[in-house]
């Protein structure tokens, strides 16, 4: 009967998509929509099937009982690659639809990208006014320069006076998706508030709170079940992609016309973080297009589109990587741990060995990983199209990289899904290897992803390790040696493809470009090796994932 139930209301959150989308809706984008919910109904039905007990439990609706596995309705790959092969390119949204608020907030489109379809909604609406005081009240530092809540360490006294709110009603997919953001922050804060406390006097973080009260925890699992997100902070759905507001509307979103809606700290250098990610976000939308456009040349065997589609990725990832890397001007590395603690997660932490129980929704313990920028999905999008995904080791690191790949929105996992298995089915790499000057721009795409990654291990050095020996990231993987697992498979990629082009085939400027990046790659596999052997001596539990 639950099951039937579920289905009807699928099947109504179809007919309400359609009916409010606006006259001239392009095809496609009603495509996108239908694609997206009948994903949505697949969610729904498998929510309602028993599922087997996981070694890290998830929450579920309020009254269920303690003796049943905890889980929620998310996002399973099971039938998605079936699903990507019955339709010539995965559904994409060319009009972002501002103006529909009936579905999800985060769908891929050729503007928007990975980016929300229009912009957060910054301050909730007056029924919710409890919730939106208590949010401008909990920054470490307020705007005025004022001590906040989390300064005091009254944050968590302040939670007892929150109304628990019924969310149960709410169906505006703006408005969840604030309020989604929203708990996740009041969550993060109450659960580590004890941890900054303590870091900030002595170092060490301790132990957080082990239990997370109603009137917190379920209005936040009936919202994330309503969204089919986890129900902890994520990158994109809270904290980073969801977490901006332009100061004047008319303008871009670029770096100056952005500020924060939800900080923890209050601190300049935590704008300049969460900030740098959107902007380099804002890039998205042309890596969807010219992805798209790359895996469907490979399809056709048509070299000329696949290289023109490629070198766009590849000029595409340029101007992100140059985004990112305004990161040490715009968020110093000296102020990082200032809001650092607020992000952590649950899983695989010292300071949550138990979990957390969610009270009023279950009494068994969960585990969530914390908020990371490895969440994004553009680097996801570049190694499922380059093949790097298949190439990567079969290890625990990578079981961590493929955790991480379903702390994101639903409409991103599936888009990553289908960039993967288009990819392996058009032999995108062997496709580019079979000629020379391919294989050369094959080669260049390689190298952005590595030097994205590349950058981000930069950061964790600078940013984290050079002033804390805490031995876990803010997700929950070793600091050490998670992000050295994917750098190497990157850099042995390049030197298997580097060494299997024909230099005498190739025009003169991608002579130079391949020379130089495979003698890089050869570089700095040896340079990587090294660092990891030494921090290895100097940071503990670096096996523990």
């Amino acid at each position: 009967m639950m099951r039937q139930t579920l289905r009807l209301q699928a099947a109504a959150s179809l007919k309400t998509a359609l009916k409010h989308a606006p006259a001239k809706t392009s095809t496609t984008a009603l495509a996108a929509i239908s694609h997206s919910l009948r994903l949505q109904a697949q969610a729904i039905r498998e929510y309602s099937t028993p599922s087997a007990p996981s070694a890290s439990p998830t929450s579920t609706p309020t009254g269920t009982s303690s003796n049943t596995q905890p889980k929620y309705r998310q996002f399973h790959t099971s039938e998605i690659q079936n699903q990507a092969r019955e339709v010539p390119g995965f559904p994409i949204l060319d009009d972002p639809l501002v103006q529909n608020h009936s579905i999800p907030s985060f769908m891929v489109g050729t503007q928007n990208g990975f980016l929300p379809r229009q912009d957060p909604m910054d301050v909730l609406p007056k029924e919710y006014e409890a919730l939106e005081e208590l949010l401008q009240k909990m920054p470490l530092t307020l705007k005025d320069g004022s001590k906040g809540l989390l300064a005091l360490g009254k944050f968590g006294e302040a939670c007892r006076s929150l109304p628990q709110y019924d969310l149960s009603q709410v169906e505006d997919s703006e408005l969840l998706s604030a309020l989604y953001r929203d708990y996740t922050f009041v969550a993060s804060a109450y659960l580590l508030e004890p941890c900054d406390i303590l870091y900030r006097k002595t170092g060490d973080y301790g132990l957080g709170r082990s239990v997370l009260p109603k009137n917190i925890a379920v209005p936040l699992v009936q919202v994330a079940e309503k969204i089919g997100a986890k129900p902890f902070m994520e990158y994109a759905l809270s904290y980073a992609l969801y977490n901006y507001r332009r100061i004047d509307k008319s303008k871009g979103l670029v770096w100056g016309n952005l500020e924060l809606i939800r900080p923890f700290s209050g601190d300049p250098s935590e704008l300049g973080f969460i900030i740098s990610h959107v902007t380099m976000v804002s890039h998205s939308g042309e890596l969807v297009k010219n992805t798209m456009k790359t895996l469907e040349a490979a399809g056709k065997h048509n070299r000329q589109a696949f290289n023109e589609g490629l070198s766009k990725v590849v000029s595409t990832y340029e101007k992100i990587n140059q985004e990112m890397d305004t990161m040490w001007q715009r968020s110093l590395p000296a102020d990082y741990l200032k809001f650092r603690t607020f992000i952590m997660g649950t899983k695989n932490q010292p300071m949550f060995p138990k979990g957390v129980i969610y009270e009023g929704v279950s009494d068994e313990p969960m585990f969530h990983r914390g908020e990371s920028g490895a969440n994004d999905s553009m680097v996801p999008m570049g190694d499922n199209l380059l093949q790097l995904t298949e190439s990567m080791p079969s290890n625990p690191l990578t079981a961590v990289l493929k955790d991480f790949r379903t702390y994101r929105p639903h409409n991103h996992a599936e888009f990553l899904e289908f960039v993967e298995e288009k990819a392996r089915q058009n032999q995108v790499r062997h496709f580019a290897e079979q000629d020379p000057n391919s294989a050369a721009i094959f080669l260049a795409a390689v190298d952005q992803i590595r030097n994205f990654r590349n950058r981000h291990w930069s950061f964790t050095k600078e940013y984290i390790i050079k002033y804390t020996k805490h031995p876990v990231a803010t997700g929950g993987s070793p600091i050490v040696t998670w992000l050295p697992n994917q750098l190497a498979t990157v850099l042995k990629t390049m030197q298997e493809v580097g060494a299997k082009i024909d230099e005498r085939a190739l025009l003169p400027e991608n002579k130079t470009l391949v020379d130089v990046l495979t003698k890089r790659a050869d570089a700095q596999a040896r340079i990587l090796d090294r660092e990891v052997a030494q921090l290895r001596t100097e940071i503990k539990d670096q096996d523990r994932v």
